[in-house]
Parts: C-alpha cells; structure tokens; sequence
C-alpha cells in the first residue's frame, strides 16, 4: 500500500469521499478568504501552512471582536440607559 493510500485509509470517512480534486478546490477557497495568502505566490503554500494561518486568522478575528465587544460595553455603561444609543448599542451586544 502506498503512503497516499495509507494515509487515505486512515482519514474518517468523511473526509475519504473527498476527491483529491475535490480537496484542492476546498483549499483554494480558503486561500482566497485568508487575507495574508491573497497573492500570485500564495498559491506554493502548503495546506498546512494554509490550515495554520487560517487558525491564526480565526484567532485574530475573535481577539477583534472580543475587543469590539468590550468597547461597546464601556460605551454602553457610560450612556443614559434610556437613550435611543443606547438601545442601538444593546441592538449590537444581543
């Protein structure tokens, strides 16, 4: 059994369905969503290299939105609880 069929037999079979073809469409995709692998050369990274900076893209995001979150809720604390903003700002925590 070659190295590729091993490792295919000890994927979840999920994952066996997934054509090869199939895989490098996937991968693709998510080159194109990763902000830092846009460019002509992104296409030579490997899918590890691709799934590790998609990992620290998704990091990136939650720390952002995390921030987000808690500016919101300084700006809220310090609004008139009544106040049209401040029903705006709750919109967005909710």
């Amino acid at each position: 059994m070659s190295t590729r069929s091993a490792s295919r037999s000890s994927r979840p079979s999920s994952v066996a369905n997934i054509s090869d073809e199939q895989m490098s469409d996937l991968l693709s995709k998510l080159r194109q969503l990763i902000p830092q692998l846009r460019t002509n050369r992104a296409d030579k990274v490997s899918a590890s290299k691709l799934l590790e900076e998609t990992c620290n893209c998704i990091r990136s995001l939650h720390r952002e939105v995390d921030d987000l979150s808690d500016q919101l809720s300084q700006l809220l604390a310090s609004t008139d609880r009544d106040s049209d903003q401040a029903a705006i700002i709750r919109s967005l925590l909710l």
